[in-house]
């Protein structure tokens, strides 16, 4: 038997659409918290793609797993799942987009 992919299974769908509303709200504190207060749209979709989720792995998986942590203890176990698996790859890309702005 045939697993149904991620993407298109309905519980999965509908646990990465609650995931992706809890990364929504983590990168844009991530982003006011790093950027000084300035708001930066451009960055928030570099670090909310499904290309930036699969340096994870399958990108409606990983928002799922969110979702999972948000339903089993709020923000606080969705952040912390974001902390631990998300953050650090946060930081490298956010780097590199700070200094690729920079060059001429």
């Amino acid at each position: 038997m045939s697993k149904v992919p991620p993407e298109h299974d309905p519980a999965t769908r509908a646990e990465a659409w609650l995931g992706d509303a809890v990364l929504a709200l983590y990168v844009r504190e991530f982003l006011l918290a790093e950027c000084h207060g300035h708001i930066d749209g451009e960055t928030f979709v570099q670090l909310t793609s499904n290309n930036f989720l699969r340096l994870v792995g399958n990108a409606t998986e990983v928002e799922a797993s969110i979702g999972r942590a948000y339903r089993a203890g709020e923000l606080p176990l969705a952040y912390e799942w974001i902390r631990r698996e998300l953050h650090p790859k946060m930081l490298m890309r956010l780097h590199a987009l700070r200094s690729a702005r920079q060059r001429p």
